[in-house]
């Protein structure tokens, strides 16, 4: 059975070490069994399965206490299941929200983009445009 170091499971998970010390202490994963000699963490191929999880977690945001629950209900199974779908789509929810909020933040950017584009190529018209289209950009900045 191979073991990995927590070097090797942050760099293969993208958590850095204090955060898988971090996840460890709080019970998110392990306890992490270590090496009898030199006391250093030793991590299953199980249990990097279960860290590169909350990494996917943690990179849309998942809180702590989430991914507790998260966890839980894989324990559960099946009986889980509604629960389950209903935490992972609050948080697609959640994700879509932000999503939109940043096309709305990059429309915002490419008009303002416009708006300096015809001022440099000297044309007003297309300046009063981008400006109008700004303005709808700051109305729906607002909304957010």
């Amino acid at each position: 059975m191979s073991t990995f170091t927590i070097q090797d499971v942050s760099r293969r998970s993208g958590l850095g070490e204090p955060t898988l010390r971090y996840y460890e202490d709080v019970g998110l994963i392990g306890p992490i069994p270590r090496d009898e000699r030199s006391g250093h963490r030793r991590y299953r191929e199980e249990d990097v399965g279960e860290v590169e999880i909350l990494a996917c977690l943690r990179a849309v945001g998942v809180s702590i206490e989430d991914m507790r629950t998260y966890q839980a209900n894989r324990a559960r199974g099946r009986e889980a299941a509604a629960e389950q779908r209903d935490l992972l789509l609050r948080h697609a929810r959640r994700v879509e929200a932000e999503i939109a909020a940043q096309r709305t933040r990059l429309a915002y950017l490419r008009e303002k983009a416009a708006l300096w584009d015809a001022r440099d190529r000297g044309d007003a018209a297309a300046e009063a445009e981008a400006w109008q289209r700004i303005m709808e950009a700051v109305s729906a900045l607002e909304a957010l």
